[in-house]
């Protein structure tokens, strides 16, 4: 599954949890994250020389059946009025009541979790209810959601894309970082659906990303705008998928680890990541920072006089006295007390990347600072007159040279690499020839999520739904409607589309440059030539970016 990935394919239940267990209990070498799923046991390695090993030590364990965990009931009050409620009814031949009447008369179990945290795939104790997935999947599916999709049932912890059928909702809080055990049903519990008229929605008891600062000892930077979307990221939040939470981190790890290596951070520091520029931070107290990505016109703006706590933007308060530079991307410079920093609309690419000497100093969740869409987990977007505190992550006493970037995806059609599979079997030659042949279109409703592509559909040669599995980040899913959706650090967890390729890992920093609107073409790597690639930890911005014209 890529080049750092391993999918083992089992035959059941028992025998995925066995190999679950064993690989918990003695982990091979290399071995990153484990996420079992209805019929596969998915397995992140550190290198692709790992994976290898890994993939051939795999079918030389003698799988022993764990001990049966027995959990607790839960109960889970539901309100019957999906959008997809009359449809499952047709699907089932139930009709609507029917559906409720199946759905609330037997306990669920959760086998396992994944797809976005507090996310649990359940499995009833009949197959009255199994429907395939949405042909299309929605890009926003409301938080409280009650779905169904194969042979089993869900509740969306938060408001999330999904292709389930809808048939209720709850006002249960399904995750919550605040309890000792974040998810409210976990692998192992059992789950009753209860039919009420209404739900109650409580409020939440605590926040994970509160912070008090004391304005007389702040030093950082003050968000004068947050731009289009602007984020906290360091390299993200590894080994937790077995709760449904995803890396996240940096789209452009390469751009990050450069930006702090700028300013002397360690290179996890987190920093800002924002889109199409439109950023503008005010420094408070005597700030170093480095800006790295997406090429960009950086403006530095002095004011006339010293800030003040209601006149800090000469923007708004008329300072005609103010001065104003330029300062080079992908070098250190300073940013003195109340100086306002300005990232102009990018050249070409689309991310760029605000490190500050110390790093931003936002509360860790699961030991990283990243903000992960998909999840809700990590520092909220950035909003104006927001106060970033600098925290102590440099690591060197001096700033680092200027450096030069690599080239940034513009007019031209992006190539990225792929390795076919885990789920090409799903296609025939023609839709492969298909998927390289053409040039793809990034669709505005991309994110940080994944990538929705536009070209000519694929068809599938196999019918028929495919159970969850683990997805990676550079994963070419394919819906039935046969646009791909490139997955990028927020994706699901697990996913019921079959992979047709994975984009090669140490590609997805360009990947995630290519702005809305610009075009993909893919390119099956040549199996001897798969690249060696670097370990996360190992910078790889060096990596020869390959374009093809127009």
């Amino acid at each position: 599954m890529g080049t750092r990935t391993v999918l083992a394919v089992v035959s059941g239940t028992q025998d995925v949890l066995a190999l679950q267990a064993a690989l918990l209990e003695a982990p091979f070498p290399g071995q990153q994250d484990v996420l079992a799923a209805a019929e596969t046991v998915m397995v992140r390695a550190d290198s692709p020389a790992a994976a290898r090993r890994i993939g051939q030590a795999l079918l030389e364990l003698d799988l022993t059946a764990p001990a049966e965990q027995a959990g607790g009931l839960v109960v889970i009050d539901t309100v019957y009025d999906g959008e997809d409620l009359a449809e499952v009814g047709k699907l089932t031949g139930l009709g609507a009541d029917g559906v409720i009447t199946a759905h609330t008369g037997q306990v669920w179990t959760v086998a396992f979790a994944g797809f976005a945290p507090g996310f649990g795939y359940m499995v009833g104790e009949n197959q009255a209810l199994e429907v395939p997935r949405r042909s299309s999947p929605r890009t926003a599916v409301p938080a409280g959601s009650v779905a169904l999709a194969g042979n089993y049932s869900a509740v969306y912890p938060r408001k999330s894309p999904g292709g389930w059928q809808l048939i209720g909702r709850t006002g249960a809080k399904m995750w919550d970082l605040d309890r000792p055990e974040p998810a409210l049903a976990s692998p192992g519990h059992r789950v009753q659906f209860r039919a009420v008229r209404d739900v109650v929605q409580l409020a939440s008891q605590g926040s994970q990303d509160s912070q008090q600062t004391d304005p007389a000892t702040a030093s950082g930077l003050r968000v004068l705008s947050p731009g289009i979307h602007s984020l906290i990221e360091d390299l993200g939040r590894q080994g937790h998928s077995a709760l449904g939470v995803s890396a996240a981190g940096a789209l452009d790890r390469a751009s990050l680890r450069r930006a702090n290596r700028l300013v002397g951070n360690a290179p996890s520091a987190a920093a800002i990541e924002t889109v199409s520029g439109g950023l503008r931070l005010q420094a408070v107290g005597d700030q170093v920072l480095a800006v790295a990505g997406a090429p960009s016109a950086l403006t530095v703006v002095t004011p006339s006089a010293a800030p003040t706590e209601t006149e800090t933007d000469p923007a708004e308060t008329g300072d005609t006295e103010a001065r104003q530079r330029t300062v080079p991307v992908a070098a250190p410079f300073a940013l003195l007390d109340g100086e306002i920093l300005t990232i102009g609309v990018p050249a070409a690419g689309f991310r760029s990347y605000v490190a500050v000497r110390g790093g931003v100093d936002a509360p860790p969740v699961l030991g990283s600072r990243s903000t992960d869409t998909m999840s809700g987990i990590g520092p909220k977007p950035l909003a104006a007159n927001q106060l970033l505190p600098s925290g102590g992550a440099a690591e060197s006493g001096v700033v680092g040279s200027p450096e030069i970037q690599p080239d940034y995806p513009g007019e031209d059609v992006t190539v990225l690499d792929i390795i076919l599979g885990p789920r090409a079997d799903w296609f025939d030659q023609a839709a492969i020839d298909s998927l390289c042949a053409q040039d793809w279109t990034v669709k505005p409703e991309s994110n940080r999520v994944g990538m929705r592509l536009q070209g000519t559909p694929l068809e599938r040669s196999r019918t028929g739904e495919l159970p969850s599995e683990g997805t990676v980040a550079g994963a070419i899913q394919m819906p039935p409607e046969g646009l791909p959706v490139l997955f990028l650090a927020d994706h699901p967890i697990t996913g019921g589309y079959p992979v047709i390729g994975v984009v090669v890992d140490d590609q997805l920093d360009l990947a995630a440059q290519i702005p809305i609107g610009g075009s993909i073409r893919f390119r099956i790597a040549p199996e001897t030539a798969a690249p060696a690639g670097p370990s996360e930890e190992t910078p790889h911005e060096e990596t020869p970016q390959r374009k093809a014209s127009n």
